[in-house]
């Protein structure tokens, strides 16, 4: 899954890696070194500016909300528990299908969080404690510092209890396309621990290669079976992970200092 990533790259860099024709700069987010559901996160996307003379798709940088509020939904309630759409239903999902088909971006990030529970709370499980456990995070990302660009989605939901003139009667909101994590030996493994990103979690956020990022994005791509194509995972090797302190698995705690490596997991961990 996807539950928590760092996103600290300057709009005008994303701009310029992605080609982005328009962003506005009253949409600048602060570097986030803890992005968690429901906060804003940019997006690139594809569609035709608003009030503009050609309906020609633009190629846009958006600050959007993660979690994805379908249009039809009554109310945005539910928007924090779609943070994430699986690869291999997407294309079906009622909440996911028509975005699928209309509506997909890509989420920048410096790369994501995933914990792995310690092998001593692991014991404490099984035995039937109620103690919480207590998990080792780590951070994963492109082995050669390249931007890890995750496929997503992005949906409106109208907030019918505004009037139309109101600037929040529009939601925009995003979701994050997970696949199932890679078997296959990582780039960069830490000495001690984790020898595939599938060790640390069954699921990981689906990375898109350049090659794939204009397909992608187009809209005028609308068949989910073309689509689909473009969901397999790209070749595996191209990752690292390395253990961080726990100081991240709060929300509040934010700051260049959660990327730092550790030396060894701060707990005893499975491997």
């Amino acid at each position: 899954m996807c539950g928590r990533y760092a996103a600290s790259r300057r709009p005008e860099d994303l701009a310029g890696l992605f080609q982005v024709e328009k962003w506005e700069p009253e949409e600048t987010l602060a570097p986030d070194w803890n992005v968690a559901p429901t906060k804003e996160v940019y997006a690139v996307l594809e569609r035709p500016l608003k009030d503009a003379d050609s309906p020609r798709p633009v190629r846009q940088l958006r600050a959007l909300k993660w979690g994805l509020v379908p249009s039809w939904a009554k109310t945005p309630e539910g928007g924090a528990r779609m943070i994430n759409a699986r690869a291999e239903t997407v294309h079906e999902k009622p909440s996911f299908r028509r975005a699928f088909s209309a509506r997909r971006c890509i989420l920048p990030a410096d790369g994501y969080y995933e914990w792995v529970t310690g092998a001593g709370e692991r014991q404490l499980e099984e035995q039937g404690r109620k103690k919480r456990p207590r998990k080792q995070p780590y951070f994963v990302l492109p082995a050669d510092g390249s931007v890890f660009a995750m496929a997503g989605l992005y949906e409106f939901w109208r907030d019918r209890t505004l009037p139309d003139d109101h600037p929040a009667a529009w939601w925009v909101t995003c979701s994050v396309i997970t696949t199932e994590a890679e078997t296959g030996p990582l780039g960069v493994a830490p000495a001690d621990g984790p020898r595939a990103l599938a060790d640390i979690h069954p699921r990981m956020p689906l990375m898109l290669p350049p090659d794939r990022w204009d397909a992608w994005l187009d809209p005028a791509r609308t068949d989910p079976d073309d689509l689909r194509g473009l969901l397999a995972p790209p070749p595996e090797g191209l990752m690292r992970a390395y253990p961080v302190a726990t100081a991240v698995s709060n929300v509040r705690n934010n700051g260049p200092e959660l990327l730092k490596e550790l030396a060894a997991p701060e707990e005893e961990t499975l491997f």
